[in-house]
């Protein structure tokens, strides 16, 4: 099997994620002469070299991930509760596309 950094690319794989984090990746990598695919296409072979996660994936990185998700959520309930607009049950129901 040729190494994934310089095998042919013929499959698309799509990903969401949040355009400042991507903004951010980009300028990292391109300090290094890496696009975000050629990044993205290394931590690939790496997890395949390694058999998983080619870094520690411990119990205290997941808490520090727990904890910069919760820290965000809060400062998102905190926006909510500074809102002055209200919408109806109903209003909330369809922006959210749920059938009432």
């Amino acid at each position: 099997m040729d190494p994934i950094t310089s095998a042919p690319k013929t499959d698309v794989f799509r990903m969401r994620v949040n355009p400042d984090i991507r903004k951010k990746l980009e300028a990292v990598y391109e300090k290094n002469g890496l696009s975000l695919t050629d990044a993205v296409n290394v931590f690939f072979q790496q997890s395949l070299n390694a058999g998983g996660f080619p870094f520690a994936v411990t119990e205290e990185n997941a808490e520090l991930v727990k904890a910069k998700a919760l820290s965000r959520l809060m400062k998102e309930l905190q926006k909510g509760d500074e809102c002055a607009e209200s919408y109806s049950e109903e209003e909330a129901l369809r922006l959210l596309g749920v059938e009432p």
